[in-house]
């Protein structure tokens, strides 16, 4: 099977988007309103109307007995009235728990459909700076697969659609988009992988017009392979031979070829610019003609904008889709915004959707299709999909903030339930971002960058209080990080700062919040976390730091790294 794509297509889908839905919606009742789950709510209709009347509202608890039953060996249509082949799984690190899905081949064709649209959005818009020969270096990745009781593949999103056919066929294939050939992306053992995409994008430096991955986080951790291995990558290109711990035979073969033989010249470029003291900029001094900086910055991954910034000397960093395990959404149809300002818009043909608004969560009659949201207002998104989610609430806030054609734009707030509180208050995901990014301006001043964090709420002791673990890179490759106690007590302070008005009124003025906490941990401590969720069943491609801790074990990994740690020594001011 292959995808054919063209940007026309959008034009069709985003003007005629309230047809398209209810077209969609009578497609996915007509195929699955006989199932056990539905059809105690529609009696087999597959009228809009009595959907909207009578199937409730749903999280996942309330489908997971559904969902496991199928899992566990029961008939597809207990659920879903098309055949389940596989299961996806959520990564875990959003809301603190490995989810399955059901899905099948529909659902890895909408996510290739995504894919490609945004490819050639991308293409479209650095169409003047990209030669026609031009190569983006991806740092994508796969993992094993496991399985289901009754034997169905159950894995990452990602890596359901490189084991597909739709991305081994795939037309773009043919003009090799990649500096990596298919064999190092389907390379079950990742550190295998990230050495043997720097090693092909290194030896095709010159071809690179843009470095991506899934999400920042994946970026960042290739930045720091290369920190680790540029001398050995460099010898390796020197002789033109790959190491010998590149035990994938398939993937050694077809990088192999990429190195074509032994290029002295290339490797002295590459320990010239990698011996420099900083590596500020090390993107663009090692690929002089990339364009772009292409992954996933909203929501959690801002994070790492900083640090993008820097290794990059500021490129557009492009963030330019929008998906989840449940279904794919939308695409950016704006490639060059800057990343605050990235809005995703829906592609109607992929699953019905409905809103909810924020401020109506217990008035159900409120939701609204998917053309009928207002300007400028919030919701929570709930999805209908072709595979046994029904009217599935998301659990991300997002908000409105224009239209392409009929079709509304939304820009990622938050993640609805991952909050601190340790009292009435309740700091939210785009607080804690906000707070970051104010503490960040503070750690300018000292020759370190925050290269990873995660906090909770400490309700141990009375009172209780926030702590952020913090993990400190130096800005200079050889230097060791040192810790300023001022600098970082400003940080403390300009975190607790950017909080809202009741955090700060039990902060200050009744003291039933404690002085917030910066507890600095050893090197390498992000890539721990990293690992324990992965041997959880995570994928690397899907992997996002989680914002908020919530379990003793993930709070053991961190606690057991902890060098030093900070208070904010003043309370934040009052807001008048």
């Amino acid at each position: 099977m292959s995808l054919s794509v063209e940007l026309k297509d959008l034009e069709v889908l985003t003007t005629n988007a309230n047809q398209i839905q209810d077209d969609v919606l009578k497609e996915i009742l007509t195929l699955n309103a006989n199932t056990e789950y539905l059809k105690r709510f529609l009696d087999g209709s597959s009228d809009k109307e009595l959907f909207k009347k009578n199937v409730p509202v749903v999280s996942y608890n309330d489908v997971k007995p559904y969902i496991e039953r199928v899992a566990n060996g029961e008939p597809s249509d207990v659920i879903s009235g098309g055949t389940i082949t596989r299961f996806v799984q959520s990564t875990g690190t959003s809301g603190g728990i490995h989810k399955i899905f059901p899905v099948n081949d529909k659902y890895i064709e909408n996510l290739g459909y995504l894919l490609a649209v945004s490819s050639l959005i991308t293409s479209k818009h650095f169409s003047d700076k990209i030669d026609e020969k031009g190569k983006k270096m991806a740092f994508l990745y796969n993992r094993l697969e496991s399985k289901t009781p009754s034997g169905l593949a159950l894995s990452s999103s990602f890596t359901s659609y490189f084991m597909s056919d739709y991305f081994k066929n795939r037309p773009s294939k043919c003009n090799s988009e990649y500096t990596s050939p298919d064999q190092v992306i389907l390379c079950p053992d990742n550190n295998q992988s990230v050495y043997c995409h720097l090693l092909c994008g290194l030896s095709q430096r010159e071809k690179v017009v843009g470095v991506s991955a899934t999400f920042a986080h994946a970026l960042i951790k290739a930045i720091n392979a290369l920190q680790i291995y540029w001398k050995e990558l460099s010898s390796n290109i020197r002789s033109g031979h790959v190491s010998e711990w590149i035990t994938d035979l398939d993937c050694k073969n077809a990088v192999s070829a990429i190195l074509g033989g032994p290029d002295p010249e290339l490797a002295d470029v590459i320990e010239q610019e990698c011996s420099h003291k900083s590596w500020e900029g090390i993107i663009t001094r090692l690929w002089p003609k990339a364009k772009f900086i292409e992954c996933i910055v909203t929501g959690q991954m801002a994070q790492y904008i900083p640090t993008l910034d820097f290794y990059s000397n500021k490129l557009p960093i492009v963030s330019m889709v929008y998906g989840s395990s449940e279904s794919i959404f939308g695409v950016n149809v704006d490639p060059l915004s800057k990343p605050q300002d990235v809005s995703y818009t829906f592609l109607p043909n992929i699953s019905y959707f409905e809103f909810l608004p924020i401020d109506h969560e217990e008035d159900m009659n409120t939701i609204v299709d998917l053309v009928d949201v207002k300007l400028g207002c919030y919701y929570e998104t709930v999805v209908t999909s072709y595979f046994g989610l029904h009217r599935y609430l998301i659990g991300d806030i997002l908000q409105v903030t224009g239209f392409y054609n009929n079709t509304p734009q939304f820009r990622f707030v938050r993640r609805k339930n991952i909050v601190l509180s340790v009292n009435s208050e309740a700091t939210t995901e785009q607080d804690i971002l906000k707070g970051l990014a104010s503490a960040t301006l503070v750690l300018e001043s000292s020759n370190s960058m925050l290269t990873g964090f995660t906090c909770y709420a400490d309700i141990s002791s009375f009172p209780g209080h926030y702590v952020f673990y913090w993990e400190l890179k130096a800005k200079d490759v050889d230097d060791v990080v040192e810790l300023d106690e001022n600098v970082l007590e400003e940080c403390c302070y300009a975190l607790e700062e950017s909080f809202d008005a009741l955090y700060k009124r039990l902060r200050s003025k009744e003291g039933s919040i404690g002085a917030l906490e910066i507890k600095v941990v050893q090197q390498g401590t992000f890539d721990s976390l990293m690992e324990y969720f992965i041997s959880k069943g995570g994928s690397v491609a899907q992997y996002k730091t989680p914002m908020c801790i919530n379990s003793s074990e993930t709070l053991a990994v961190l606690e057991d790294k902890v060098i030093a740690r900070f208070y904010s020594q003043k309370s934040p001011p009052l807001n008048l």
